[in-house]
């Protein structure tokens, strides 16, 4: 499996376009004050102590003001091409504190995650977006958090779905 930067697109696509695609996401979860707002390009500078970057966008009802998705170093490991494994995404964070391994090691149901690109120059136009896609696992060491995302499993639907009453199933009772 090979490892893409998602910033690299930036810097492949210079010779053709200067629009620079921008991968904003959001993890909710119950037990969060707010939802976690990221992205992947340092679109403009949100302060200068600490020295943050981020981008203002009202994607997914945020206030640019006061709520921005903050730049994290971002690349994606690309999905094998194996027919048994399922489809997922998955979001390497680089360079990260502490405190987001300890997050993501104390839900004890799935997180909701989602995503959504949009251009630089254009952060409210959503050019493609995936909402309510479940984390299905996290790792992490000192250097970065690996985030696995894919649809809701169905292995964990309630089955059946229906009680086996003769008014639903009355070819049982004959």
């Amino acid at each position: 499996m090979s490892r893409v930067l998602i910033n690299a697109r930036t810097a492949h696509d210079a010779a053709t376009t200067d629009a620079v695609e921008v991968a904003l996401f959001t993890i909710d979860h119950p037990s969060l004050d707010a939802p976690v707002r990221l992205s992947t390009d340092p679109t403009e500078r949100l302060s200068d102590a600490p020295l943050m970057y981020g981008t203002r966008s009202n994607w997914f009802g945020a206030d640019p003001a006061l709520e921005p998705f903050l730049f994290v170093l971002a690349s994606t490991d690309l999905p094998s091409d194996l027919e048994d494994v399922p489809a997922a995404a998955t979001i390497v964070l680089s360079n990260v504190d502490n405190r987001i391994a300890e997050t993501l090691r104390s839900f004890t149901n799935r997180p909701t995650i989602s995503m959504a690109v949009v251009m630089a120059d254009s952060p409210n136009d959503i050019e493609v977006e995936f909402r309510g896609m479940m984390m299905i696992g996290s790792s992490g060491n000192a250097g970065e958090v690996t985030i696995e995302m894919s649809r809701a499993p169905v292995e964990e639907e309630t089955v059946p779905m229906d009680r086996f009453t003769k008014q639903r199933f009355p070819g049982i009772y004959r």
